[in-house]
This record gives C-alpha cells, structure tokens and sequence, in this order.
C-alpha cells in the first residue's frame, strides 16, 4: 500500500493535477474567506467551509477520474493485479493519496487560521471540528470517486459518473430531509440517520461525536470495499 500511496503522490505532483486542484481550492477558499469572514468581521469559519463542501464535490473528480481507470485504459491494471499486493492494499494505497493531497490543500489554508486568529479570537474546539468534518465529508466523496474510476476505463466518464454520484447524493439527502413521506414519518429519521451532511453540520457546529466519526470511516470503507469487489470480478471475468 506505501508503495502505490509513493508512486500516486509522485503523480499528482509531477503532473499539474496535485497542483491545479490544491491552487483552485486554496485561491476560492481565499475568497470565501475573504466573503464570510474578513469582509464582515467574523471569527466563525462555517460559512467559509460550507461553501467549500460544494466547491469539493465539484473538484473531486480531478482527483480521483485517472486512479483506477487509466491503469485500465493503459493496459496497466494487469501488472498491477498479478503483483504481490493485494487489491485491498492497491485501491486503499490510492484512495489514501488523493486524501493526502487534500490534507495538504487544507493544511495551507491553515494560513487563513492564522489570520482570524491575529486579529480576532476563533473559538478553537469549532475550528478543529470543522477541519475534520470537512476533511472526513471530503474522503467520503472521494471513496466514491474511486469506486466510479473502478467502474470504468474512460477518465472522462469516471469523472462524471463521481459527479453525477455526488449530486445525486447530495440531492436524495435534501429531499429525504424535506418532504415527510405519509404512514412512514419513521422514514425522515432514518435518511437524516444515514445522511452524510447532517452528519457534517454537526461537526460544523462544533459537536464532536465519536459515532460520527465512526459513520464517515465506515461509509469510506464499504465503498472501498464494493471498489474491491468491481476489480476483483473484472479480474477472474478477464482471466
């Protein structure tokens, strides 16, 4: 698995990938920064991180569209198949590098804490709290970026089939958490249970939860392991 998270890193930095994702997503969390929190005197983040959640989803098929589909496309997938790492270790090895180039992202706009911080007083628990809802939210879709780069060869169609799965998501959570279904009131709570969102809100109001911390890493997990499951059964349909 260090080896494939070696070989991704190099990659996302030796191509304009690592770098046209990380300036794009410091540059407009700069400006939303500058919105919610410089232009108005606050000290509270969440805006600025709400607002981020959606440039994310937008952004993570930048990451995650070449991971799995271009060894496919390139013929390279067998090589890698036929290693002795496991699949387990070769898709975790990935999905933990574009996690990493994220984190890198997030840690340089620590620099925008440091501003807030020299000039006003940030309540520190929420800060933290929000750095890592953010941080687990934006693994979760990229869990599911690596399931749809597994799905396909096309980068084109991994990077919109993680979009499209994103958005649908997103809009299935929204509605779940909007319309009250007759004779199954039960219903509402078990979407708002099951939605990654409200989970997110929690943390971005400052309530950190050990259970949802639990949800964000099991959800990444079962997704990585239906990756898993998709190269593992392409490989002996193949073989």
């Amino acid at each position: 698995m260090l080896a494939i998270w070696k070989r991704e890193m190099q990659n996302y930095f030796l191509t304009p990938i690592g770098y046209v994702f990380t300036g794009v997503f410091v540059l407009v969390g700069g400006f939303f920064f500058f919105l919610y929190n410089i232009a108005i005197a606050s000290a509270d983040m969440t805006a600025m991180f709400g607002n981020l959640v959606s440039l994310f989803m937008l952004l993570v098929p930048i990451l995650t569209m070449k991971l799995l589909s271009e060894e496919r496309r390139n013929k390279t997938d067998q090589l890698l198949l036929t290693s002795p790492r496991s699949i387990a270790g070769i898709v975790a090895g990935k999905f933990f590098a574009a996690a990493t180039v994220l984190l890198v992202a997030m840690a340089i706009m620590l620099a925008y804490v440091g501003i807030l911080c020299a000039y006003s007083q940030p309540h520190a628990g929420q800060l933290v709290s929000n750095y890592l809802g953010f941080f687990l939210l934006g693994c979760c879709y990229i869990s599911i970026g690596v399931l749809m780069s597994a799905l396909t060869e096309s980068q084109v169609s991994a990077a919109v089939l993680t979009l499209g799965a994103n958005l649908l998501l997103q809009l299935f959570e929204s509605v779940g958490s909007s319309i009250t279904i007759p004779y199954l009131p039960f219903l509402n709570d078990v979407l708002s249970w099951l939605s990654l969102h409200a989970r997110y809100s929690a943390f971005a109001a400052g309530i950190f939860s050990v259970a949802n911390v639990f949800y964000d890493v099991s959800f990444c997990g079962i997704i990585l392991f239906l990756a898993v499951r998709v190269i593992d059964r392409r490989r002996w349909s193949e073989g």
